[in-house]
C-alpha cells in the first residue's frame, strides 16, 4: 500500500473502503460506456461529509486530484480519472434523511438512485418531476450534470428542483448553499453555480429537493405520421394549443425498428414514418381535455391516427422502446452518444441534415429526442470500422453536426454534461469569454484545481 492509501486509510478508518490503485475494478476508472479509461491511485468509499471533507483537505494540502463519483452512469468521461489521484465514491451516501410535507421538500444523501427515490415519495401522495432516461443514475449526479429528461417540457430540468445542498469545497470546508426557502434574493446564488458542474467545483452531500403532489391520473398518446417534417409541425402546433403536455418525443419508423428488434415489443401503426409520443397528467378531467385539444391538432396536421394508450401494459411497451434506443444501438454497435439542444422550430430542419451527412459519409446516425424541448439524441455508429478510421471519421462527423447545430441556434449539451467527450466541440463554439469567466469560477473556488480537471475547459 503506497503512501496516499496509508495516508487515507488513518482518515477513514476501515480497510475495506480504501482500495489501492493496483485492485480498483476497471468500472471505477470509466463511465458506463466503460471506453474510456483512467488510473488513481486509490478509490475511497465515503459515507459521511465529514469523510468526503477529511479527504478534500488531505488531497488539497498535497495536491493530489480528485474524481468524484455516484453511480458511475456518466456517457461523457465526467468520472474518468485522467489524472491519477482519488476517486471519491459517494454511493454508499444513500440516505433519504427527512420528508418535509409542511415545506414539500425532501432532504437526502447524494448517493441515493433516483429510481429508488421516486417510487418512494410516490408511495406517500407525493412526487419528484425530473426523469432522465438512466433511472439508476444518482441524484448528486443528476445535480452535477442538471440532468433533463422527458418531462422537461412540462416540469422543467433537475435544476428547477434543488432547494438547497450541502457541499464540500475543494479545500475540505463544509457549507450550505440555498434551502428550504422558496424565494431566495439574498445576494448571488452560488447552489446555481454548483448544479451542472460536473464535481469541477464541490463534492455535494445533501440535496433538499422540491417535491409537488402526485398528479391522480396519467396518460400516453401516440400519434403517427408519414415524416418527420409534419411531425415537428404538429409539435408546434400542440405547444400553442396550450396543452400542457409532460412528454413529447419524436422518434423515426427506422429508429423504432431497433428498438423493436431489441426488446421483442411492437410500435402501433408500423407503416408510419415518424412518432410523436406524448403523456399527460393531471387531474382526470384535466388530462382527458388536454388529450382532446392534442387529437384535434392530430387532425389538422396530417397524424395519419390518434392513438390513446390506455392499457398500462401497451403504454409500458411503446415506453420501454423508446427508453432502450441507445441499448438497442450498442447492442449492435459501438457509438458515440450526442445530446445536442437546437431551438424546437429547427429540430426537424436539424434531423434532415443529419440523414445528409448520413448518406454523404456512410457513417451511421441513429436520431431521436425530446421533441418538446429541442433535445435531439444521436447515436453516431462505429460498424466495422477499424480504430484510426472510426476516430478520424467521428471527429469530422462529430465537428460537422455540432457546427449545424450552432447555425441553427442550438447549444453543445442538452443534458449530459461536457466531460471529456465533448471538450473540443464545447471549446470550438464557445464565445471566449464565456470560457473566461467560467474559468475565473474555476480558478476562485478550486485555485490548486484538484477537482476533476480533466474537464479541462475551466483551465
Amino acid at each position: 500500500m503506497d503512501r496516499i492509501c496509508e495516508d487515507l486509510l488513518k482518515l477513514i478508518g476501515e480497510k475495506e473502503r480504501v482500495v489501492p490503485g493496483d485492485r480498483i475494478e476497471e468500472k471505477y476508472l470509466s463511465d458506463t460506456l466503460g471506453r474510456l479509461k483512467g488510473k488513481a491511485q486509490a478509490l475511497v468509499f465515503a459515507e459521511s461529509a465529514e469523510e468526503v471533507s477529511r479527504v478534500m483537505k488531505y488531497a488539497y494540502e498535497n495536491g493530489i486530484a480528485v474524481t468524484p463519483r455516484g453511480a458511475g452512469t456518466n456517457l461523457v468521461g465526467s468520472t474518468v480519472p485522467q489524472k491519477g489521484g482519488v476517486i471519491l465514491d459517494v454511493s454508499r451516501m444513500n440516505r433519504i434523511l427527512e420528508i418535509d410535507e409542511e415545506t414539500f421538500t425532501a432532504t437526502v444523501e447524494p448517493g441515493i438512485v433516483l429510481q429508488d427515490f421516486q417510487q418512494y415519495v410516490e408511495s406517500i401522495g407525493l412526487f419528484y418531476p425530473p426523469d432522465p432516461g438512466e433511472k439508476t443514475a444518482t441524484i448528486g449526479g443528476n445535480i452535477a450534470t442538471n440532468a433533463g429528461g422527458m418531462r422537461a417540457v412540462k416540469y422543467g430540468v433537475t435544476r428547477d428542483y434543488v432547494r438547497g445542498l450541502e457541499v464540500v469545497l475543494p479545500d475540505g470546508e463544509i457549507t450550505w448553499v440555498g434551502s428550504k426557502n422558496v424565494k431566495d434574493a439574498s445576494g448571488l446564488q452560488l447552489k446555481q453555480l454548483f448544479i451542472g458542474s460536473e464535481g469541477t467545483l464541490c463534492v455535494i452531500t445533501k440535496c433538499i429537493l422540491r417535491l409537488i403532489p402526485k398528479p391522480d391520473a396519467s396518460l400516453s398518446v401516440l400519434v403517427p405520421y408519414e415524416d418527420l417534417n409534419s411531425a415537428i409541425r404538429g409539435v408546434h402546433a400542440i405547444i400553442k394549443a396550450n396543452a400542457n403536455p409532460t412528454a413529447i418525443e419524436f422518434v423515426e419508423r427506422s429508429v423504432v425498428e431497433l428498438g423493436e428488434k431489441y426488446t421483442g415489443l411492437s410500435f402501433p401503426c408500423p407503416e408510419a414514418k415518424a412518432y410523436i409520443l406524448l403523456t399527460f397528467d393531471g387531474l382526470q378531467q384535466q388530462v382527458e381535455q388536454n388529450a382532446g385539444r392534442v387529437q384535434k391538432v392530430a387532425q389538422t396536421t396530417g397524424a395519419l391516427s390518434f392513438i390513446p394508450l390506455t392499457d398500462p401494459a401497451a403504454a409500458a411497451d411503446v415506453w420501454k422502446v423508446r427508453g432502450c434506443l441507445v441499448k438497442a444501438v450498442e447492442a449492435v454497435s459501438e457509438q458515440e452518444p450526442v445530446d445536442l439542444v437546437v431551438p424546437i422550430s429547427k429540430s426537424a430542419e436539424f434531423v434532415a441534415f443529419v440523414h445528409q451527412v448520413e448518406a454523404e459519409t456512410g457513417m451511421q446516425m441513429v436520431a431521436f429526442g425530446h421533441a418538446g424541448d429541442g433535445n435531439v439524441h444521436l447515436c453516431i455508429v462505429r460498424g466495422d470500422r477499424d480504430d484510426e478510421t472510426w476516430n478520424r471519421e467521428l471527429a469530422c462527423v462529430m465537428r460537422t453536426v455540432y457546427g449545424k447545430a450552432y447555425e441553427l441556434g442550438g447549444l453543445t449539451s442538452g443534458e449530459h454534461g461536457i466531460g471529456i467527450a465533448k471538450r473540443p466541440y464545447f471549446l470550438e463554439n464557445t464565445p471566449a469569454v464565456n470560457l473566461a469567466l467560467m474559468r475565473a469560477v474555476k480558478d476562485a473556488i478550486d485555485p490548486k484545481h484538484i477537482l476533476n480537471d480533466h474537464i479541462s475547459y475551466l483551465k
